[in-house]
């Protein structure tokens, strides 16, 4: 990779050389002034969250940085051994002044690699939404509090609870008091919540002999949806594809529901001029009112007893289909209601979207056979103590499917 293509702030990782865009994400921030000058905490191994005292004392007083020898650092040091037990054997004062030498370059690469770790902060920008099967973009900003000295060949690694640490963004130079941003892109394999724990922050600046890097905190979840695939759903019929099934009541439906006088501050647009041309009085018509019946979607959520390892891949399967066919209803502009075997439920429809339904079956986990019944008793009981049952008025006939 050339110079021009890291000024233009290449990608490195997984996905070097996959795109000409991603590669070319890199472009400067413009300084923020609520920017706090502080640096980020350290992150420590999980490990740590329930060891003792003792324990979390010990890992507290690791490092701050770490050190790595790269393939050329190898090489250099066993030349500087080399010359130093030469040195020592003969007494040679030129080979005493060649060790001083590869000494010296040891010294001035550790001191200003340190200098270019120096006050970085590191934040991202997760997208609001992201998919199973879908690539998405994920933001990463160095921030360089340093005032007058800047931060060469910086390489922010993303690390994430639980999965390898493969993407990376590179930063060739970010200037004192300023910004760089770039971004990586990623294609989630599985739904659920992505948790991402911190950074690991390297440079290789400025001889590229060592890599010395730092971890920081910095945790954010990102929400991966369930895929979704196109279906084609029945034809609907005639009389719910203009507005929905009529009830009974006034309302703003097309039909009509009743004839009375006009009176001050009706809508003119009302008026039934069929019946007001035999009277004296202007005659208004009442509409009725009309709603679509909500479209309920259940699944099954038990883990029957004795059920192996391909239980996982039916009940993603399941999972998948009912977000495709949520989605698909909600795009024809029908309500639709994803619930459980166990008592869950979530709404949805065109007004809201389907983020919700689909940010529910993300994080929506199967149940063992014995533990459904108590499960569902208790999120019943908790169901009914926290929400009134609906009214006569508000009630809507729905038609059950269930995913399975």
């Amino acid at each position: 990779m050339g110079a021009e293509d890291r000024e233009r702030g290449s990608l490195s990782g997984s996905s070097r050389g996959a795109d000409a865009a991603a590669r070319s994400a890199v472009r400067p921030g413009k300084p923020r002034r609520d920017r706090p000058l502080v640096e980020q905490r350290p992150l420590l191994p999980q490990r740590g969250e329930k060891a003792s005292s003792w324990t979390r004392f010990l890992l507290s007083l690791r490092p701050p940085r770490k050190l790595k020898f790269t393939r050329e650092g190898k090489y250099y040091l066993g030349i500087t051994l080399g010359v130093g037990f030469a040195a020592i054997n003969t007494g040679n004062n030129l080979l005493y002044l060649l060790l001083g030498m590869l000494l010296s370059l040891i010294v001035v690469s550790g001191v200003m690699s340190d200098l270019s770790l120096r006050h970085l902060t590191v934040t991202r920008r997760l997208p609001a939404r992201a998919q199973v099967g879908r690539a998405h973009l994920v933001e990463i900003e160095v921030y360089n509090h340093k005032k007058r000295v800047p931060s060469y060949a910086i390489e922010v690694e993303d690390l994430r609870a639980g999965q390898p640490a493969d993407k990376r963004c590179f930063f060739l130079k970010i200037s004192p008091s300023s910004a760089q941003v770039a971004a990586y892109r990623r294609t989630p394999a599985r739904r659920g919540r992505d948790r991402h724990t911190g950074f690991r922050i390297a440079t290789r600046f400025p001889f590229g002999l060592f890599e010395k890097s730092r971890e920081v905190e910095a945790e954010g979840d990102l929400i991966i949806y369930p895929a979704v695939d196109p279906v084609r759903l029945p034809v609907e019929e005639a009389g719910r594809r203009e507005g929905g099934a009529s009830l009974s009541g006034r309302g703003g439906g097309d039909e009509t529901f009743g004839l009375r006088p006009m009176r001050d501050g009706d809508d003119p647009r009302d008026i039934y001029w069929k019946k007001s041309t035999m009277r004296d009085q202007l005659v208004l018509r009442e509409r009725t009112r009309e709603t679509r019946p909500d479209v309920q979607i259940v699944v099954d959520t038990v883990r029957p007893a004795g059920e192996g390892d391909g239980f996982a891949p039916v009940f993603e399967r399941r999972i998948r289909e009912a977000a495709s066919r949520a989605v698909a209803h909600i795009k024809r502009g029908d309500a639709v209601v994803v619930a459980t075997t166990l008592g869950e439920r979530v709404r949805g429809d065109r007004n809201i979207g389907s983020d919700a339904i689909l940010r529910f079956l993300a994080l929506l986990d199967a149940v063992d056979d014995g533990r459904a019944p108590a499960l569902g008793a208790a999120r019943a009981s908790r169901r009914e103590a926290s929400s009134p049952g609906p009214s006569s008025g508000e009630r809507r006939a729905s038609t059950t499917r269930t995913a399975s």
